[in-house]
Protein backbone atom coordinates (compact mmCIF):
# COMPACT_ATOMS: atom_id res chain seq x y z
CA UNK A 1 0.00 0.00 0.00
CA UNK A 2 1.00 3.63 -0.38
CA UNK A 3 1.39 5.26 3.01
CA UNK A 4 -0.67 8.40 3.59
CA UNK A 5 2.06 10.41 5.34
CA UNK A 6 5.60 10.82 4.06
CA UNK A 7 7.53 13.77 5.53
CA UNK A 8 10.46 13.12 3.16
CA UNK A 9 10.52 13.27 -0.61
CA UNK A 10 12.34 10.56 -2.57
CA UNK A 11 15.17 13.06 -3.06
CA UNK A 12 15.30 13.71 0.71
CA UNK A 13 15.67 9.98 1.41
CA UNK A 14 18.46 9.80 -1.16
CA UNK A 15 20.30 12.75 0.44
CA UNK A 16 20.04 11.32 3.95
CA UNK A 17 21.31 7.96 2.71
CA UNK A 18 24.23 9.59 0.86
CA UNK A 19 25.17 11.69 3.89
CA UNK A 20 25.01 8.61 6.12
CA UNK A 21 27.38 6.78 3.78
CA UNK A 22 29.69 9.83 3.80
CA UNK A 23 29.74 9.64 7.60
CA UNK A 24 30.74 5.97 7.44
CA UNK A 25 33.52 6.67 4.94
CA UNK A 26 35.00 9.92 6.27
CA UNK A 27 34.08 10.07 10.00
CA UNK A 28 33.63 6.43 10.97
CA UNK A 29 32.39 4.97 14.23
CA UNK A 30 34.04 3.86 17.46
CA UNK A 31 33.82 0.20 18.48
CA UNK A 32 34.53 -0.47 22.15
CA UNK A 33 33.39 -4.11 22.23
CA UNK A 34 36.50 -6.27 21.58
CA UNK A 35 34.89 -9.10 19.58
CA UNK A 36 32.91 -6.61 17.50
CA UNK A 37 36.08 -4.65 16.73
CA UNK A 38 37.80 -7.83 15.56
CA UNK A 39 34.86 -8.66 13.33
CA UNK A 40 34.89 -5.24 11.68
CA UNK A 41 38.65 -5.53 11.16
CA UNK A 42 37.99 -8.56 8.96
CA UNK A 43 35.88 -6.49 6.58
CA UNK A 44 37.03 -4.20 3.81
CA UNK A 45 37.24 -1.29 6.27
CA UNK A 46 39.84 1.31 7.20
CA UNK A 47 40.78 0.69 10.84
CA UNK A 48 42.29 3.12 13.31
CA UNK A 49 43.38 0.70 16.02
CA UNK A 50 44.56 3.40 18.44
CA UNK A 51 41.20 5.17 18.43
CA UNK A 52 39.22 1.97 17.73
CA UNK A 53 37.50 3.77 14.85
CA UNK A 54 36.14 1.94 11.81
CA UNK A 55 35.56 3.67 8.47
CA UNK A 56 33.68 1.86 5.70
CA UNK A 57 32.70 2.52 2.10
CA UNK A 58 29.08 2.40 1.01
CA UNK A 59 29.53 -0.88 -0.85
CA UNK A 60 30.75 -2.64 2.31
CA UNK A 61 27.89 -1.24 4.40
CA UNK A 62 25.27 -2.24 1.88
CA UNK A 63 26.74 -5.73 1.48
CA UNK A 64 26.46 -6.32 5.20
CA UNK A 65 22.92 -5.06 5.68
CA UNK A 66 21.77 -6.97 2.60
CA UNK A 67 22.03 -10.25 4.54
CA UNK A 68 19.46 -9.08 7.10
CA UNK A 69 15.96 -10.47 6.42
CA UNK A 70 13.41 -8.03 5.03
CA UNK A 71 10.54 -9.78 6.80
CA UNK A 72 10.39 -11.13 10.34
CA UNK A 73 7.57 -12.95 12.10
CA UNK A 74 7.24 -12.21 15.80
CA UNK A 75 5.10 -15.11 16.93
CA UNK A 76 2.43 -15.03 19.57
CA UNK A 77 1.75 -18.05 21.70
CA UNK A 78 -1.55 -18.04 19.84
CA UNK A 79 -1.43 -17.84 16.03
CA UNK A 80 -3.87 -14.92 15.99
CA UNK A 81 -1.20 -12.75 17.63
CA UNK A 82 1.54 -13.34 15.07
CA UNK A 83 3.12 -10.11 13.85
CA UNK A 84 4.51 -9.93 10.32
CA UNK A 85 7.09 -7.15 10.18
CA UNK A 86 7.79 -5.99 6.64
CA UNK A 87 4.34 -7.02 5.40
CA UNK A 88 2.80 -3.57 4.82
CA UNK A 89 0.97 -3.75 8.13
CA UNK A 90 1.32 -1.52 11.18
CA UNK A 91 1.35 -2.97 14.69
CA UNK A 92 1.28 -1.24 18.06
CA UNK A 93 2.72 -2.29 21.40
CA UNK A 94 3.63 -1.14 24.85
CA UNK A 95 7.15 0.00 25.71
CA UNK A 96 9.51 1.05 28.40
CA UNK A 97 11.25 0.24 30.62
CA UNK A 98 9.65 2.79 32.97
CA UNK A 99 10.88 3.06 36.53
CA UNK A 100 7.61 4.35 37.98
CA UNK A 101 3.89 3.62 38.08
CA UNK A 102 1.14 6.25 38.34
CA UNK A 103 -1.36 5.39 41.06
CA UNK A 104 -5.02 6.24 40.58
CA UNK A 105 -6.90 8.35 41.62
CA UNK A 106 -4.12 10.21 43.45
CA UNK A 107 -2.06 10.41 40.22
CA UNK A 108 1.07 10.25 42.35
CA UNK A 109 3.99 8.28 41.01
CA UNK A 110 5.94 5.67 42.93
CA UNK A 111 8.67 3.13 42.05
CA UNK A 112 7.21 0.26 40.02
CA UNK A 113 7.45 -3.28 41.39
CA UNK A 114 6.86 -6.81 40.13
CA UNK A 115 3.13 -6.69 40.93
CA UNK A 116 2.81 -3.60 38.76
CA UNK A 117 4.55 -5.41 35.92
CA UNK A 118 2.19 -8.37 36.23
CA UNK A 119 -0.84 -6.03 36.29
CA UNK A 120 0.31 -4.05 33.26
CA UNK A 121 0.94 -7.24 31.26
CA UNK A 122 -2.52 -8.56 32.16
CA UNK A 123 -4.14 -5.29 31.09
CA UNK A 124 -2.17 -5.23 27.84
CA UNK A 125 -3.16 -8.82 27.14
CA UNK A 126 -6.83 -7.80 27.36
CA UNK A 127 -6.66 -4.72 25.10
CA UNK A 128 -7.44 -5.57 21.48
CA UNK A 129 -5.40 -2.81 19.83
CA UNK A 130 -2.16 -3.67 21.63
CA UNK A 131 -0.63 -6.28 19.37
CA UNK A 132 2.62 -7.00 21.20
CA UNK A 133 3.59 -6.81 24.87
CA UNK A 134 6.90 -5.04 25.26
CA UNK A 135 7.69 -5.41 28.98
CA UNK A 136 6.96 -1.87 30.13
CA UNK A 137 8.08 -1.45 33.74
CA UNK A 138 11.14 -2.23 35.84
CA UNK A 139 10.80 -4.13 39.14
CA UNK A 140 12.79 -1.82 41.38
CA UNK A 141 12.81 -4.19 44.35
CA UNK A 142 14.87 -6.82 42.53
CA UNK A 143 18.66 -6.87 42.10
CA UNK A 144 19.65 -6.46 38.46
CA UNK A 145 20.85 -10.09 38.31
CA UNK A 146 17.24 -11.26 38.73
CA UNK A 147 15.45 -8.71 36.58
CA UNK A 148 15.66 -10.39 33.16
CA UNK A 149 14.33 -13.79 34.28
CA UNK A 150 11.50 -12.27 36.29
CA UNK A 151 10.38 -9.78 33.65
CA UNK A 152 10.23 -12.34 30.84
CA UNK A 153 8.68 -15.05 32.99
CA UNK A 154 5.94 -12.57 33.92
CA UNK A 155 5.38 -12.06 30.21
CA UNK A 156 5.25 -15.79 29.43
CA UNK A 157 2.78 -16.35 32.27
CA UNK A 158 0.41 -13.46 31.69
CA UNK A 159 -0.01 -12.99 27.94
CA UNK A 160 -0.42 -15.08 24.82
CA UNK A 161 0.85 -12.18 22.71
CA UNK A 162 4.46 -11.91 21.58
CA UNK A 163 6.78 -10.81 24.39
CA UNK A 164 9.61 -8.36 23.72
CA UNK A 165 11.90 -6.77 26.26
CA UNK A 166 15.17 -5.07 26.96
CA UNK A 167 17.86 -7.10 28.70
CA UNK A 168 20.40 -6.21 31.36
CA UNK A 169 22.87 -9.04 31.97
CA UNK A 170 24.50 -11.82 29.97
CA UNK A 171 23.37 -14.43 32.50
CA UNK A 172 19.85 -13.02 32.28
CA UNK A 173 19.84 -13.38 28.49
CA UNK A 174 21.02 -16.97 28.82
CA UNK A 175 18.33 -17.78 31.39
CA UNK A 176 15.52 -16.20 29.39
CA UNK A 177 16.42 -18.00 26.16
CA UNK A 178 16.68 -21.33 27.97
CA UNK A 179 13.36 -20.64 29.68
CA UNK A 180 11.64 -19.85 26.36
CA UNK A 181 13.00 -22.93 24.62
CA UNK A 182 11.87 -25.14 27.47
CA UNK A 183 8.42 -23.52 27.51
CA UNK A 184 8.12 -24.08 23.74
CA UNK A 185 8.70 -27.79 24.24
CA UNK A 186 12.00 -28.05 22.38
CA UNK A 187 14.79 -26.08 20.75
CA UNK A 188 13.27 -26.81 17.33
CA UNK A 189 9.77 -25.76 18.35
CA UNK A 190 11.04 -22.42 19.58
CA UNK A 191 13.13 -21.89 16.43
CA UNK A 192 10.01 -22.47 14.35
CA UNK A 193 7.82 -20.12 16.40
CA UNK A 194 9.88 -17.67 18.48
CA UNK A 195 7.41 -16.00 20.85
CA UNK A 196 10.23 -13.97 22.40
CA UNK A 197 12.39 -11.14 21.10
CA UNK A 198 14.97 -8.92 22.78
CA UNK A 199 16.16 -5.32 22.63
CA UNK A 200 19.71 -4.01 22.88
CA UNK A 201 20.00 -0.23 22.71
CA UNK A 202 22.82 1.46 20.85
CA UNK A 203 24.66 4.60 21.96
CA UNK A 204 24.65 7.85 19.98
CA UNK A 205 26.54 9.31 18.31
CA UNK A 206 28.58 6.80 16.28
CA UNK A 207 29.55 4.50 19.14
CA UNK A 208 29.24 0.76 19.64
CA UNK A 209 29.72 0.38 23.37
CA UNK A 210 31.08 -2.62 25.21
CA UNK A 211 28.08 -3.61 27.36
CA UNK A 212 25.28 -3.54 24.81
CA UNK A 213 27.63 -4.57 22.02
CA UNK A 214 28.41 -7.72 23.99
CA UNK A 215 24.71 -8.44 24.62
CA UNK A 216 23.97 -7.83 20.94
CA UNK A 217 26.62 -10.39 19.95
CA UNK A 218 25.31 -12.94 22.45
CA UNK A 219 21.73 -12.66 21.19
CA UNK A 220 22.71 -12.63 17.50
CA UNK A 221 24.67 -15.87 17.99
CA UNK A 222 21.50 -17.48 19.33
CA UNK A 223 19.45 -16.30 16.33
CA UNK A 224 16.81 -14.69 18.55
CA UNK A 225 14.81 -11.86 16.91
CA UNK A 226 16.58 -8.70 18.01
CA UNK A 227 15.59 -5.02 17.93
CA UNK A 228 18.53 -2.62 17.85
CA UNK A 229 17.13 0.87 18.54
CA UNK A 230 19.19 4.02 18.98
CA UNK A 231 18.12 7.31 20.55
CA UNK A 232 19.90 10.37 19.17
CA UNK A 233 18.58 13.57 20.79
CA UNK A 234 18.39 16.78 18.78
CA UNK A 235 21.00 19.25 19.99
CA UNK A 236 22.53 16.81 22.49
CA UNK A 237 23.70 13.57 20.84
CA UNK A 238 22.81 14.64 17.31
CA UNK A 239 22.63 17.92 15.41
CA UNK A 240 19.65 20.04 16.47
CA UNK A 241 18.15 19.91 12.97
CA UNK A 242 15.79 17.05 12.22
CA UNK A 243 17.69 16.16 9.03
CA UNK A 244 20.95 16.00 10.99
CA UNK A 245 19.28 13.88 13.62
CA UNK A 246 18.11 11.49 10.90
CA UNK A 247 21.68 11.08 9.63
CA UNK A 248 22.93 10.09 13.10
CA UNK A 249 19.85 7.90 13.70
CA UNK A 250 20.42 6.11 10.40
CA UNK A 251 24.16 5.63 10.90
CA UNK A 252 23.83 4.39 14.48
CA UNK A 253 21.06 1.93 13.65
CA UNK A 254 22.93 0.57 10.63
CA UNK A 255 26.06 0.06 12.76
CA UNK A 256 24.04 -2.28 14.97
CA UNK A 257 22.44 -4.03 12.00
CA UNK A 258 25.89 -4.59 10.49
CA UNK A 259 27.23 -6.10 13.71
CA UNK A 260 24.40 -8.64 13.93
CA UNK A 261 25.09 -9.72 10.35
CA UNK A 262 28.83 -9.99 10.93
CA UNK A 263 28.20 -12.25 13.91
CA UNK A 264 25.45 -14.37 12.36
CA UNK A 265 24.39 -13.58 8.79
CA UNK A 266 20.62 -13.71 8.50
CA UNK A 267 20.00 -12.79 12.14
CA UNK A 268 16.40 -11.50 12.35
CA UNK A 269 17.30 -7.92 13.24
CA UNK A 270 14.88 -5.01 13.53
CA UNK A 271 16.15 -1.51 12.74
CA UNK A 272 15.06 0.65 15.68
CA UNK A 273 14.43 4.35 16.22
CA UNK A 274 13.79 6.08 19.54
CA UNK A 275 15.11 9.41 18.28
CA UNK A 276 13.46 12.55 19.58
CA UNK A 277 13.91 16.22 20.34
CA UNK A 278 15.18 17.91 23.47
CA UNK A 279 13.78 20.79 25.49
CA UNK A 280 15.75 23.65 23.95
CA UNK A 281 15.86 25.45 27.30
CA UNK A 282 17.99 22.78 28.99
CA UNK A 283 18.52 20.00 26.36
CA UNK A 284 16.65 17.46 28.50
CA UNK A 285 14.96 14.45 26.89
CA UNK A 286 11.39 14.83 25.60
CA UNK A 287 9.11 11.94 24.78
CA UNK A 288 6.06 13.61 23.26
CA UNK A 289 7.10 16.47 20.95
CA UNK A 290 5.72 16.49 17.43
CA UNK A 291 9.31 16.45 16.19
CA UNK A 292 9.58 12.91 17.53
CA UNK A 293 6.65 11.93 15.34
CA UNK A 294 8.28 13.60 12.33
CA UNK A 295 11.62 11.86 12.91
CA UNK A 296 10.10 8.42 13.48
CA UNK A 297 7.81 8.79 10.46
CA UNK A 298 10.77 9.82 8.29
CA UNK A 299 12.78 6.87 9.59
CA UNK A 300 10.02 4.58 8.36
CA UNK A 301 10.81 5.85 4.86
CA UNK A 302 14.51 5.13 5.37
CA UNK A 303 13.87 1.55 6.47
CA UNK A 304 11.53 1.05 3.53
CA UNK A 305 14.41 2.27 1.33
CA UNK A 306 16.72 -0.39 2.81
CA UNK A 307 14.08 -3.12 2.99
CA UNK A 308 14.57 -3.61 6.73
CA UNK A 309 11.88 -4.30 9.36
CA UNK A 310 11.29 -1.22 11.50
CA UNK A 311 10.71 -0.61 15.21
CA UNK A 312 9.55 2.99 15.66
CA UNK A 313 8.45 5.07 18.61
CA UNK A 314 5.31 7.08 19.32
CA UNK A 315 2.62 7.45 21.96
CA UNK A 316 4.64 8.90 24.84
CA UNK A 317 3.40 12.02 26.61
CA UNK A 318 5.52 14.32 28.73
CA UNK A 319 2.52 15.18 30.91
CA UNK A 320 2.62 14.06 34.53
CA UNK A 321 -1.13 13.64 34.80
CA UNK A 322 -3.99 12.20 32.73
CA UNK A 323 -4.90 15.52 31.15
CA UNK A 324 -5.48 16.91 27.65
CA UNK A 325 -1.73 17.13 26.96
CA UNK A 326 -1.42 13.44 27.81
CA UNK A 327 -4.00 12.67 25.16
CA UNK A 328 -3.03 14.97 22.34
CA UNK A 329 0.70 14.22 22.43
CA UNK A 330 0.05 10.48 22.35
CA UNK A 331 -2.58 10.75 19.63
CA UNK A 332 -0.68 13.04 17.27
CA UNK A 333 2.54 11.03 17.24
CA UNK A 334 0.85 7.62 17.12
CA UNK A 335 -1.12 8.82 14.10
CA UNK A 336 1.86 10.37 12.31
CA UNK A 337 4.09 7.33 12.70
CA UNK A 338 1.30 4.89 11.87
CA UNK A 339 0.39 6.73 8.66
CA UNK A 340 4.06 6.56 7.60
CA UNK A 341 3.93 2.76 7.55
CA UNK A 342 6.12 1.90 10.55
CA UNK A 343 6.06 -1.89 10.97
CA UNK A 344 5.88 -1.82 14.75
CA UNK A 345 5.32 1.20 16.99
CA UNK A 346 6.57 0.69 20.52
CA UNK A 347 5.82 2.95 23.50
CA UNK A 348 2.41 3.39 21.87
CA UNK A 349 0.46 2.79 25.08
CA UNK A 350 0.82 3.67 28.74
CA UNK A 351 3.93 5.87 28.89
CA UNK A 352 4.09 9.41 30.25
CA UNK A 353 6.45 11.82 32.02
CA UNK A 354 9.39 11.54 29.61
CA UNK A 355 8.90 7.74 29.50
CA UNK A 356 9.69 7.49 33.21
CA UNK A 357 6.19 6.45 34.27
CA UNK A 358 3.48 4.01 33.19
CA UNK A 359 -0.19 4.62 33.88
CA UNK A 360 -2.56 1.66 33.80
CA UNK A 361 -5.39 4.02 32.90
CA UNK A 362 -3.35 5.51 30.05
CA UNK A 363 -2.94 2.01 28.63
CA UNK A 364 -6.72 1.87 28.23
CA UNK A 365 -6.95 5.41 26.84
CA UNK A 366 -4.15 4.74 24.36
CA UNK A 367 -5.85 1.53 23.27
CA UNK A 368 -8.67 3.76 22.05
CA UNK A 369 -6.26 6.19 20.39
CA UNK A 370 -4.62 3.27 18.58
CA UNK A 371 -8.03 2.03 17.44
CA UNK A 372 -8.71 5.42 15.88
CA UNK A 373 -5.26 5.45 14.25
CA UNK A 374 -5.88 1.99 12.82
CA UNK A 375 -9.15 3.22 11.32
CA UNK A 376 -7.31 6.13 9.71
CA UNK A 377 -4.79 3.63 8.30
CA UNK A 378 -7.60 1.74 6.58
CA UNK A 379 -8.37 4.86 4.55
CA UNK A 380 -11.42 5.14 2.31
CA UNK A 381 -12.51 2.22 0.17
CA UNK A 382 -13.86 3.38 -3.19
CA UNK A 383 -15.73 0.88 -5.38
CA UNK A 384 -19.13 0.53 -7.01
CA UNK A 385 -20.75 -0.70 -3.81
CA UNK A 386 -19.30 1.97 -1.51
CA UNK A 387 -20.09 4.75 -3.99
CA UNK A 388 -23.69 3.57 -3.59
CA UNK A 389 -25.07 5.17 -6.74
CA UNK A 390 -27.91 2.66 -7.09
CA UNK A 391 -28.95 3.33 -3.51
CA UNK A 392 -28.76 7.09 -3.99
CA UNK A 393 -30.96 6.80 -7.07
CA UNK A 394 -33.45 4.64 -5.17
CA UNK A 395 -33.67 6.95 -2.15
CA UNK A 396 -33.77 10.10 -4.26
CA UNK A 397 -34.08 13.74 -3.19
CA UNK A 398 -35.30 14.31 0.36
CA UNK A 399 -35.10 10.64 1.39
CA UNK A 400 -32.91 8.96 4.02
CA UNK A 401 -30.63 5.98 4.21
CA UNK A 402 -31.26 4.89 7.79
CA UNK A 403 -33.14 1.65 7.16
CA UNK A 404 -31.25 0.47 4.08
CA UNK A 405 -29.46 -2.87 3.95
CA UNK A 406 -26.41 -0.98 2.66
CA UNK A 407 -26.29 1.03 5.90
CA UNK A 408 -26.48 -2.12 8.01
CA UNK A 409 -23.76 -3.72 5.91
CA UNK A 410 -21.24 -0.90 6.24
CA UNK A 411 -22.05 1.00 9.44
CA UNK A 412 -19.54 -0.80 11.67
CA UNK A 413 -16.95 -1.44 8.97
CA UNK A 414 -16.80 2.18 7.81
CA UNK A 415 -17.10 3.94 11.17
CA UNK A 416 -14.96 3.46 14.27
CA UNK A 417 -17.09 2.86 17.35
CA UNK A 418 -15.29 3.97 20.52
CA UNK A 419 -15.13 1.60 23.44
CA UNK A 420 -14.05 4.27 25.92
CA UNK A 421 -14.99 7.66 24.49
CA UNK A 422 -18.31 9.26 25.40
CA UNK A 423 -20.83 10.19 22.69
CA UNK A 424 -23.95 10.40 24.83
CA UNK A 425 -26.11 13.49 25.14
CA UNK A 426 -25.33 15.55 28.22
CA UNK A 427 -28.43 14.40 30.09
CA UNK A 428 -27.56 10.72 29.74
CA UNK A 429 -23.86 11.41 30.47
CA UNK A 430 -24.85 13.17 33.71
CA UNK A 431 -27.30 10.42 34.60
CA UNK A 432 -24.44 7.91 34.24
CA UNK A 433 -22.26 9.82 36.69
CA UNK A 434 -20.66 12.49 34.45
CA UNK A 435 -17.49 10.42 34.35
CA UNK A 436 -14.27 11.67 32.82
CA UNK A 437 -12.20 9.64 30.37
CA UNK A 438 -9.70 8.71 33.08
CA UNK A 439 -12.51 7.58 35.40
CA UNK A 440 -13.95 5.34 32.70
CA UNK A 441 -10.46 4.02 31.95
CA UNK A 442 -9.96 3.22 35.63
CA UNK A 443 -13.17 1.21 35.64
CA UNK A 444 -11.81 -0.86 32.75
CA UNK A 445 -8.55 -1.41 34.64
CA UNK A 446 -10.42 -2.54 37.75
CA UNK A 447 -12.62 -4.86 35.71
CA UNK A 448 -9.64 -6.54 34.02
CA UNK A 449 -7.68 -6.97 37.24
CA UNK A 450 -10.71 -8.25 39.18
CA UNK A 451 -11.12 -11.19 36.83
CA UNK A 452 -9.49 -14.53 37.70
CA UNK A 453 -5.88 -14.65 36.55
CA UNK A 454 -5.39 -16.57 33.33
CA UNK A 455 -1.94 -18.10 33.14
CA UNK A 456 -0.57 -19.00 29.72
CA UNK A 457 1.84 -21.64 30.97
CA UNK A 458 0.45 -24.90 32.30
CA UNK A 459 0.81 -25.64 36.00
CA UNK A 460 3.40 -28.33 35.26
CA UNK A 461 5.42 -26.09 32.95
CA UNK A 462 5.25 -23.09 35.30
CA UNK A 463 6.40 -25.06 38.34
CA UNK A 464 9.12 -26.77 36.28
CA UNK A 465 10.50 -23.41 35.15
CA UNK A 466 10.36 -21.98 38.65
CA UNK A 467 12.31 -25.01 39.88
CA UNK A 468 14.84 -24.63 37.05
CA UNK A 469 15.28 -20.90 37.61
CA UNK A 470 15.19 -20.18 41.35
CA UNK A 471 15.61 -16.44 40.77
CA UNK A 472 11.93 -16.26 39.72
CA UNK A 473 9.72 -14.64 42.36
CA UNK A 474 7.28 -17.45 43.16
CA UNK A 475 4.92 -15.38 45.29
CA UNK A 476 3.33 -13.82 42.21
CA UNK A 477 2.25 -17.24 40.93
CA UNK A 478 0.84 -18.90 44.04
CA UNK A 479 -2.43 -19.53 42.20
CA UNK A 480 -0.56 -21.93 39.90
CA UNK A 481 -0.43 -24.53 42.67
CA UNK A 482 -4.16 -24.15 43.30
CA UNK A 483 -5.26 -25.09 39.80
Amino acid sequence: MRWQYQPLTAQDVKKIHETTMLVFEEVGFEVQEPEAFEMFKRTDAVIDSDRRVVRMKESAVMDLISTAPSKITLCGRALEYDIELGSDKVYFGTGGTALNILDYPSEKRRPANMQDLVDVIRISDSLENIHLVLLPTYPNELPIERVDANRFFAGFMNTSKHVMGGVYTSDGVREVIAMARHAAGSYEAFEERPFLSMITCGISPLLLDSKYGSLMIQIAKEGIPLAVPVEPLCGATSPVTLAGNLVIQNADALINVMLTQLINPGTPVIYGCVATATDLRDLNYLGGPVESGLINAATAQLTQHYGLPYYGTAGISDSKTLDAQCGYESAINNLLVALSGADFIHDAAGLMEFALTVSKEKLVIDNEIIGIALRALDGIEVNEDTLAFDLIRKVGPGGNFIASRHTRKYMQKEHYIPQLGDREKRERWEMNGAKTTSERAHEVVEQILSEPTEFYLSRIMATTLMDMFPSIERKYYEEVNER
